[in-house]
């Protein structure tokens, strides 16, 4: 069987990168980042990946980074990381300054010869982990995929860096969540004689929505969806609206909730439950169950025909379809005077409920049922 590599940074990954010089060359600059010990062990223990550190460090043995300062730290890091069960099966250093251009300077990739073109070693399935765009781009010219330890990824402007990015995130508990339970992303695409709808979901984005159904305030509601979730949701409708509203919104909940069936997977390790939240003069309830049977329990009256270009009596519909096709159970039940808030509050409530119940502890991966299997 091929080998798997984890070629993982050092400084802004393994430890905080000491700012100012950016050089770890003394005890007092030490410090390790957040939850690594824990997650690089579990990793180790868990999956096939070989350990590899790739790391650039700017003119180590010159005087302006003498060899006394950096090993003695060096050694300690790596020392430490051997008593929590962490080995390394090869560490890489290059010492050039940027404006070198040395080939073995990441993200160029001649310290890494040895597993390029050897059928020993599956570069596909492989990852660099790292805080930079240099990183991601080490990846890219590698031929695997990259792991950026930052909370986004806006400073990877190239879309081929875009495309090599597949997590971005400053938590190793998500780092180690993605290499050993996979992405939770779904795609569907549903075409009818009256709609053709697109949706892509994931379950641990950041909130980033790209939305267009042709109606403002069913945008508007999707939205809340993907924001308060902390879901990425792409939805692009073209639908039959010059006959009504009523199956665009109808086919956009069929299809979400068939994207969230299929992103859920097995549901191992999900909470599989969650929410109610004040909006102004508002109370509203929506607590669900992930659990395989579709059910909806609707306590909600609207006054108005329309909110925006959406018909009230369509609310019910899009929370019914949406159940049907995801297979959970909802229960939605909202107060209040200003129509508006109310349906709002509904959708961000639908939100942190699947924000809650999608949460996913590795730790304990089992399915959360006692059939064992939901």
């Amino acid at each position: 069987m091929k080998k798997k590599v984890l070629f993982i940074d050092r400084d802004g990954t393994l430890v905080i990168e000491p700012p100012i010089d950016y050089q770890l060359d003394s005890f007092e600059k030490l410090e390790f980042y957040p939850k690594v010990f824990r997650n690089l062990f579990f990793i180790r223990q868990k999956l096939d990946f070989d350990f590899v550190m790739v790391t650039n460090q700017d003119g180590l043995g010159t005087s302006s980074f003498p060899e006394e300062t950096f090993w003695p730290v060096h050694n300690l890091v790596m020392k430490t990381f051997e008593n929590e069960g962490i080995i390394f099966d090869d560490v890489q250093i290059d010492r050039s300054f940027p404006e070198d251009n040395a080939p073995t300077r990441k993200p160029r990739t001649g310290m890494l010869t040895q597993y390029i073109d050897n059928d020993a070693y599956d570069l596909e399935n492989s990852f660099v982990i790292g805080d930079r765009a240099t990183d991601v781009e080490l990846a890219y010219n590698l031929g695997c995929k990259a792991i950026l330890l930052q909370k986004d990824d806006s400073i990877l402007k190239d879309k081929k860096l875009q495309d090599t990015c597949v997590l971005a995130t400053a938590d190793w508990d998500k780092v180690a969540e993605f290499l050993f339970a996979g992405e939770r992303i779904a795609e569907v695409r549903r075409t009818t004689k009256e709609t053709d709808i697109y949706i892509r979901l994931n379950l641990d984005g950041s909130g980033t929505c790209k939305i267009n159904t042709g109606l403002g305030f069913f945008d508007h509601m999707l939205e809340q969806i993907g924001k308060h979730g902390g879901l990425d949701l792409t939805i692009q409708v073209k639908g039959d609206l010059e006959v009504d509203e009523h199956h665009t919104i109808e086919d956009t909940a069929i299809a979400l909730g068939e994207c969230l069936y299929q992103a859920l997977g097995n549901k191992r390790g999900i909470e599989r439950y969650g929410y109610c939240l004040p909006m102004d003069d508002c109370l509203c309830q929506v607590t669900l169950d992930f659990g395989g049977r579709a059910w909806l329990v609707w306590d909600a009256e609207f006054k108005r025909e329309k909110i925006g270009e959406m018909p009230t009596e369509m609310f019910l519909h899009f929370f019914k379809s949406l159940s049907d096709a995801a297979r959970m159970n909802l229960n939605i039940k909202a107060e209040g005077q200003n129509e508006h808030h109310k349906i709002e509050g509904i959708f961000k409530a639908l939100a942190r409920s699947i924000k809650m119940a999608v949460k996913r502890d590795i730790y304990h991966y089992e399915v959360p049922s006692s059939k064992g299997c939901i």
